[in-house]
This record gives C-alpha cells, structure tokens and sequence, in this order.
C-alpha cells in the first residue's frame, strides 16, 4: 500500500480521502448520510452563485441505477456494481439568468464534487468518480439534451474487502502518490 506524506496539516478529510474500488454490497447508505453529501455539494461556491451542477443519483434496486451500471465501461461496471449509490454528475452550460456560455461551469461543478467527496468521507463513506462510461448513453437514458455537460460518474458506500476484487485491481487498491506543491504551484 502506498504511503502519502503530508508537508503541512491540512483536514483530515483531505487526508483520509481517496478513490477504492472494493465497496460493501451488503451495506447501503442511509437516507440521511445521502442527503447529507448533496448539502455539502450544493454549497459549494459558483460563479454569479449560478450552481450549474446536477446530480442524477440512484440506490441500488432502481431503475436508474441500472441505467447508470450499463452506461459504465466493463472494467468499472466489474467494481462500481457493488456500491450502493451510482450518480451522475452533470452541469448546465449557459448561465440561467442571460443564456450565455459560462466558461465557469465545470469548475463550479467539479468544486462541489469535491465538497460532496470530502462530506462522504467525513460520514465514513467512499466515493470514486470516473470518466469511463457512455456519455451518449447516459444522455439518452435520462433525455439530457446538450445543454448539459454530463461529466462523471460517481460510486458511494461503504469500503468492502479488497481481497473480493480481481487481483489486477487488488494491486491498485491504495491511495495514490501525490506530486510535490513545487510541481503543482508556480510562484514568480
């Protein structure tokens, strides 16, 4: 398993934080930790406060979440089947005040992406996003017109046993290395 190391301290929220694949098929979220994660999510901060983020969110057993499993990639649908909650991120691209572009919009909503993971990690669940799934498919499971950017897609529950994953993906199953603030930050 990898080992982070942390230069300055930072909330333990952000250090716990990282993207499994082994999810607890035998324990779902609660209602309350759900609705918990999409407070944090909707107060993230947005240009002009326009909030342009979406989420379709769906618990295991329903239609969408059927919808959202097919829509994945073999190679995630393999790990991402287990978890409770699959969602989709999504985000509107005009601003809803003038109808112009908002070249802003997905920074807004990858910023409350990140207010959505670091809750769940708060309430003890994990969360692993992905780009490996069909956007066109998505699109036309839930009548997205084009408007809407459909950005990720998301896994949420509880850690399960790495040792039920395939053994390429067992390899994986740690916390990844970070670069270095030096390579990060430019500070003429």
């Amino acid at each position: 398993m990898s080992t982070r190391t942390f230069d300055y301290e930072i909330l333990k929220e952000v250090k716990d934080r990282w993207s499994p694949r082994a999810f607890d098929p035998e324990r779902s979220v609660s209602e309350e930790d759900l609705m918990g994660v999409m407070e944090a999510a909707r107060y993230a901060p947005s240009c002009f406060n326009e909030q342009p983020w979406h989420y379709i969110v769906a618990m295991k057993g329903e239609k969408a979440y059927s919808q959202i499993l097919d829509a994945l990639v073999e190679a995630n649908r393999e790990w991402a089947s287990q978890a409770p909650v699959l969602m989709i991120i999504t985000s509107k691209k005009q601003f809803a005040k003038n109808n112009k572009d908002n070249r802003w919009h997905l920074f807004d909503a990858g910023t409350s992406w990140g207010f959505l993971s670091l809750e769940a990690n708060r309430r003890g669940l994990q969360t692993h996003a992905m780009a490996g799934f069909s956007v066109d498919r998505i699109r036309e499971a839930f009548e997205l017109d084009e408007g809407i950017s459909i950005i990720a897609a998301v896994a949420m529950g509880y850690y399960g046993n790495k040792e039920d994953l395939n053994p390429a993906l067992q390899k994986k199953e740690a916390p990844g290395l970070r670069k270095s603030i030096k390579e990060i930050m430019n500070r003429p």
